[in-house]
């Protein structure tokens, strides 16, 4: 059966299907071996995720996902007295809120890899540059500090429950320039930044045994069909 790997995560997942999307680089990685399926819910924390995980994932087929990605923390780790101050989740909740999605999750695909990535990195100046998104003061409503903490809980619950993870926060960092090269607002990703993640998933995803080598392609490729012949080649499909 064809495997599904399902991406579940807020904006920055619900982006990726976009052009130069990381879901998108993914879909046409595995275009051939794996279905992605995308569960993104731009602005959502992990309380309101844990809460609805269920019914997002209740249309996938319980018997051929394979992998999951889940990136929250971007918005839980919004600054308790600024703008944006109604998506703020505390950190252990956070981390407590992480667990029960990851529950969800393994009870419904106890064989799937779970793989946790935190959120990114901010450039606090380039959400300064978009007033809406701050409050009266001016201030950035999300700073990198913050968001390194809850990038490092999200780490923490991966590393205890022994699930794959990516650092995008630090990983990011790495780059000189990141702020603007990897990040179109200071939140959300250029497509270089999805570039970045994608090859990041896609290292987890070979980790996890589900590299392209390892996944048969669906149907014969054209080259291995014999034209004189092609009933033998699709033999196996025809007795389904």
């Amino acid at each position: 059966m064809r495997p599904s790997i399902v991406l579940f995560g807020d904006s920055i997942t619900e982006e990726s299907f976009g052009e130069g999307g990381w879901g998108a680089y993914l879909a046409n990685h595995y275009s051939r071996s794996a279905d992605v399926v995308l569960r993104g819910y731009s602005g959502y924390n992990t309380r309101w995720a844990s809460l609805v995980a269920r019914r997002a994932i209740s249309s996938v087929s319980p018997s051929a996902v394979a992998a999951v990605t889940v990136l929250f923390g971007a918005n839980d780790a919004c600054l308790p007295d600024r703008g944006s101050a109604f998506q703020h989740v505390p950190l252990p909740e956070y981390q407590a809120n992480l667990r029960a999605i990851c529950a969800v999750l393994r009870a419904r695909w106890p064989s799937a890899a779970i793989i946790l990535i935190t959120p990114p990195p901010v450039d606090e100046r380039g959400r300064v540059r978009y007033p809406r998104l701050g409050d009266a003061s001016g201030l950035p409503e999300r700073t990198n500090d913050a968001a390194g903490r809850y990038a490092r809980a999200c780490l923490e619950v991966a590393a205890q429950a022994g699930f794959r993870a990516i650092d995008l926060w630090s990983r990011m960092q790495m780059f000189p320039g990141w702020e603007t090269s990897f990040l179109r607002d200071g939140l959300h990703l250029t497509p270089l930044g999805n570039r970045l993640l994608f090859e990041e998933v896609v290292f987890a995803l070979r980790d996890a045994n589900l590299s392209l080598e390892a996944l048969p392609a669906d149907l014969p490729l054209c080259s291995d069909i014999d034209p004189d012949n092609a009933v033998n080649c699709f033999q196996f499909q025809l007795q389904e």
